[in-house]
C-alpha cells in the first residue's frame, strides 16, 4: 500500500486536530506539521489567562514535543512561503521543498495593525501570539498609561490584564458602548461598571488617529480624531484579526474573505483542504460562507478535513457558533445570532470588509431573518433570546449559567420554540423554568 504524505501547514487548533484525526484512521501515512512559530501547539485563548497572571505561559501548551514523536508527526519549525498546486509542493522560508499527497492550510488569523501612522513604535502591543504576549508583560512592567484600542474580546481582556499589571488603563470606544456588535446596551453597562470596578477608565465616542513616538522611537502618546493628544507609554490594539492567507495569494485557489471550501473542506485545488480561521465555510442558518474565528470551529473543522483527507468523505455541518469567556469575573456566552442592533449592520458584505475579532463569528453580526428578542436580567445576570421564525437562534448569557447548555442544544437542533413564546416577557425564574422543561422535553425524544 502506498504511504500518503499528509502536509499540514498550521499547528493551531484545526491543524493539530487534524494531523491527530489522520494518525487515527492512517497508521502507516507520513504526517509533517510546518509551524511559524517556536512551540508546539498551545491554547491561544489561554493567552487571557497568561497576562492575568493567573497561569504561566508553560500551563497553556496543549502539546508536549513527545506527542508528536509518539504519534509519529514531523513538526517543523519555520515559515511556508510559497505554494505550487500543480507540483504538490511549499516551499519554506530556509529554502526547504516539502511535497505532499494531501496539503491542509491551516494558518489561521492574526491581529491586524492600526491603519495609521505609530504601528511600529515601541509600546504598541498585542494579545495575538505567544511571543506577543510575553512582550507585552515586559513592556507593561514598566508601564505607567496605557490606552486600550478595539471593541471586543481581545480588547478587553487586554484592558483587563494591563490593569492588573498595575497600569493605569484606559479604554477608547468609537462607539456609544462596549462591544457594540454583540452587547445591548444593558448588558454593555453592567460589563463597563465591572471594568471601572478593576480601575479601568472608559472613553466613549474617543478614537485615535495617530500613535505618537518620541525621538528613541517609543510609545509617547495617541493623537485623537478631535486633536488633542493623550499620554501614554503603551498601546493596546485589538482591532480585530485576519485570516492569514498569503500562502495562497499566487495560486488559484479561490479566496474571498478566506480561503473558501466546499462541506467536504476542500479548496478549488486538487488535494488541497483549509480548515479553522482561514477558511471560509457554508453556514446554513445564513445561506453564506462564513468565516469562524472560534476555537470549537477549528477543532470541528480540522477533524472534518482530516477525515476526507483518509478517503473518508464526510461532510461538514456548522455547528452553532458558540464561545464562553470570562471577563471581570463575569461568565459570558454567547451563541448563534445575536446582533442587538440589526440597524448597525446594512448587510454582510459591509461587516464582511471588516477584520473580526478574535473569539468572534460572522454569524453572530447577520440577520437573514426579522428577528425578535426577548431580554431579562437580575441583579448581575442577564439573558438575552433572540428568535426567528419560532426558533431560538442566539442567546447571550451574562453571570449565572446553568441554561448554557440547554440553549446550545435547543439552538443547534433548531428547536420549535412556539412553548415559550408566551413566557418571553415573563419573569427570569419562569422564563428559566420553561427553557428547561423545553430542553428536557428533547431529551425525552
Amino acid at each position: 500500500m502506498t504511504q500518503l504524505h499528509y502536509l499540514i501547514i498550521g499547528n493551531g487548533a484545526a491543524g493539530v486536530t487534524a494531523a491527530e484525526t489522520i494518525r487515527a484512521h492512517d497508521l502507516n501515512g507520513r504526517i509533517t506539521i510546518v509551524t511559524a512559530e517556536p512551540y508546539p501547539m498551545y491554547s491561544r485563548p489561554g493567552l487571557a489567562y497568561v497576562i492575568l497572571q493567573e497561569i504561566p505561559p508553560e500551563q497553556i501548551m496543549a502539546r508536549q514535543p513527545q506527542w508528536y514523536a509518539q504519534q509519529r508527526i514531523e513538526l517543523v519549525y519555520g515559515r511556508a512561503t510559497s505554494l505550487n498546486v500543480q507540483q504538490q509542493s511549499v516551499a519554506l522560508e530556509n529554502g526547504r521543498i516539502l511535497h505532499y499527497d494531501r496539503l491542509l492550510i491551516a494558518t489561521g488569523a492574526r491581529a491586524v495593525p492600526p491603519p495609521y501612522a505609530g504601528a511600529d513604535l515601541d509600546g504598541v502591543v498585542y494579545l495575538d501570539t505567544l511571543d506577543g504576549t510575553k512582550h507585552l508583560l515586559k513592556k507593561a512592567r514598566r508601564a505607567k498609561r496605557a490606552v486600550v484600542i478595539g471593541g471586543g474580546i481581545t480588547a478587553m481582556e487586554l484592558a483587563e490584564g494591563l490593569a492588573h499589571q498595575g497600569v493605569d488603563t484606559h479604554y477608547f470606544l468609537r462607539r456609544d458602548r462596549l462591544w457594540s456588535q454583540v452587547f445591548n446596551e444593558t448588558e454593555a453597562a453592567l460589563v463597563a461598571d465591572k471594568m471601572r470596578h478593576h480601575g479601568i477608565t472608559i472613553h466613549l465616542h474617543t478614537e485615535a488617529a495617530e500613535i505618537l513616538g518620541d525621538r528613541r522611537g517609543r510609545v509617547r502618546g495617541v493623537r485623537l480624531q478631535n486633536g488633542d493628544e493623550f499620554r501614554c507609554d503603551l498601546v493596546g490594539v485589538a482591532i480585530g484579526v485576519r485570516p492569514q492567507l498569503e500562502l495562497v495569494e499566487a495560486t488559484p485557489i479561490q479566496t474571498d474573505r478566506a480561503i473558501l471550501v466546499d462541506e467536504t473542506l476542500r479548496s478549488s485545488a486538487p488535494n488541497v483542504f483549509a480548515a479553522g480561521d482561514c477558511a471560509q465555510v457554508y453556514d446554513r442558518w445564513s445561506a453564506k460562507y462564513m468565516v469562524d474565528i472560534l476555537w470549537p470551529s477549528a477543532i470541528a473543522e480540522g477533524r472534518t478535513a482530516a477525515l476526507n483527507m483518509v478517503g473518508k468523505e464526510t461532510l461538514y455541518r456548522k455547528g452553532t457558533p458558540f464561545n464562553a469567556c470570562l471577563l471581570f469575573g463575569l461568565h459570558i456566552t454567547v451563541i448563534g445570532q445575536i446582533n442587538p442592533r440589526p440597524d448597525e449592520v446594512d448587510n454582510v458584505a459591509v461587516v464582511q470588509k471588516r477584520p473580526l475579532s478574535r473569539g468572534a463569528s460572522e454569524v453572530w453580526f447577520t440577520f437573514p431573518r426579522t428577528y425578535q428578542s426577548a431580554w431579562s436580567g437580575s441583579g448581575p445576570n442577564t439573558l438575552r433570546l433572540v428568535i426567528g421564525d419560532n426558533h431560538i437562534v442566539g442567546a447571550l448569557i451574562i453571570g449565572e449559567q446553568s441554561l448554557a447548555d440547554t440553549l446550545r442544544d435547543l439552538i443547534e437542533r433548531e428547536v420549535n420554540a412556539t412553548p415559550l413564546l408566551p413566557y418571553l416577557q415573563a419573569d427570569p425564574q419562569t422564563l428559566r423554568q420553561k427553557i428547561l422543561a423545553l430542553g428536557q422535553r428533547q431529551e425525552g425524544i
